[in-house]
């Protein structure tokens, strides 16, 4: 079952009066339920392709259908609706809310469904728990590894069920023991349904997707996970 059909998009960057193609001439479709790396070097419009992916970007030419819908043609509100009730992010500075503890931070997206606070406690404690983090319950950001921050940065990520999540270079900013332990979260979130877009220049991260999008100056040069060999 298809759920992102890209078709001849491009996408220019046009700030500073400086007219830069970002992305040119790209196709690419996503079936539900695939774990996909797009892996390049940095500035070869991985990173923009996700963001056009997660209705975070536009392009000037192409089509972009998600479910069906072609996204170009909605409103900012109806893209926006789409982005809220469908896709969540991860990235790779953390975002979390530094005053605010792990349960509390999670509790936060549960807040524009106008759920009580003890039943979105309910639902973030759950969350932690079925994940074996719920010993961060309390603990403030700012006492956090960066790897506990990811992971807590990952739950607040799929709090609302998205059916995708997109994470752009999830593992930057951390090290090996905890990048592995990022990705094994994101195989067990797979496994579970959820489809998965990865960002990333690491190829050795890249090879635990089920397929691999190679991006180089805009394009898409080569898919599979051969390239990484």
């Amino acid at each position: 079952m298809e759920k992102y059909k890209i078709k001849r998009y491009d996408e220019k960057n046009t700030r500073k009066e400086i007219k830069t193609k970002v992305l040119k001439g790209v196709d690419l479709s996503i079936s539900k339920g695939e774990f996909v790396c797009i892996f390049g070097e940095s500035g070869s419009g991985k990173s923009t392709l996700l963001n056009i992916l997660g209705l975070l970007d536009d392009a000037t030419i192409g089509t972009y259908k998600l479910d069906g819908v072609d996204i170009r043609k909605l409103s900012k509100k109806e893209s926006a609706f789409i982005r809220n009730q469908k896709i969540g992010f991860v990235f790779q500075a953390y975002h979390l809310i530094p005053e605010l503890n792990a349960l509390e931070n999670l509790v936060v997206p549960l807040g524009y469904a106008g759920m009580r606070k003890k039943e979105r406690e309910k639902i973030a404690y759950e969350l932690l728990t079925e994940f074996g983090i719920d010993d961060l319950e309390k603990k403030h950001v700012s006492q956090m590894s960066g790897g506990e921050q990811q992971r807590i940065a990952i739950m607040r990520a799929i709090i609302n069920k998205p059916q995708i999540l997109l994470a752009d270079e999830p593992t930057g900013n951390l090290d090996k023991e905890n990048s592995q332990t990022i990705i094994n979260l994101f195989e067990r979130l797979n496994k579970q349904g959820m489809t998965i877009v990865m960002v990333t220049h690491d190829t050795s991260l890249a090879k635990y997707g089920t397929r691999v999008v190679h991006v180089e100056d805009g394009r898409i040069i080569e898919k599979g996970k051969e390239i990484l060999k």
